[in-house]
């Protein structure tokens, strides 16, 4: 077989290397220590990006470490290994394809992480619009009301809720709905709910055969 020529040569090589260059980021969270893949184009000349853990909800920073050319040594690539982010091949089962890129200029604060509290100069009120108990309006007195047929702090008339069906949690100005494991679930516009999901005011979700709205308004 004829040896290629000098030029085809020096294309192939070129190809290589940049097929070596594209291979995918893996980049770790500091806090649960999630691995994702990620484009190392996404840095756009930047020396670091801060990510969102799509697992945690942590926000940490990744840094934009040089990719070693393939003639590097052994010494060098160990190194690049040592950095936040690396080049290797894409894990089967603790990676995750989604991230969400913070501005470098954003604050990294989660809401999530905050604190229990009502927010200042608000009334907040669950009122019943839909069921056995239609009509009753429940004034919210603290961050963490759990709604159910029993034992809850919102009780109602509802055979059909579980003794324990739902709890909303208050952050200042977010609203977490959760369902408590219940029997026919917790839905908003008709979709049952799987994790604490954000309401707003005039919102509406159902608990058993129970439709209610949140209500918030200016305290007077």
């Amino acid at each position: 077989m004829a040896r290629p020529s000098a030029a085809i040569r020096i294309a192939l090589r070129r190809a290589g290397a940049l097929c070596y260059r594209q291979r995918p980021v893996i980049i770790e969270c500091s806090s649960c220590h999630s691995k994702y893949q990620y484009d190392e184009a996404r840095f756009e000349g930047k020396a670091s990006k801060k990510i969102k853990c799509a697992k945690c909800q942590t926000v940490f920073e990744i840094h934009n470490t040089p990719t070693p050319a393939k003639g590097d040594s052994t010494a060098s690539r160990s190194h690049t290994k040592s950095e936040a982010t690396h080049i290797g091949r894409p894990k089967r089962v603790e990676e995750q394809t989604a991230q969400s890129e913070i501005p470098s200029d954003s604050r990294s604060t989660d809401r999530l992480a905050s604190e229990l509290s009502l927010p200042v100069g608000k009334r907040m009120s669950l009122a019943i619009i839909d069921g056995p108990d239609s009509g009753l309006v429940y004034r919210i007195e603290k961050p963490r009301t759990t709604i159910g047929r029993a034992g809850a702090d919102l009780t109602i008339d509802d055979g059909e809720a579980s003794r324990l069906h739902a709890v909303l949690e208050i952050r200042d100005t977010l609203y977490l709905l959760s369902d408590l494991g219940s029997t026919n679930g917790t839905l908003i516009d008709g979709q049952k709910i799987l994790e604490p999901t954000e309401i707003a005011s005039h919102s509406e979700f159902q608990v058993g055969a129970t439709t209610m709205m949140l209500i918030v308004t200016d305290e007077g």
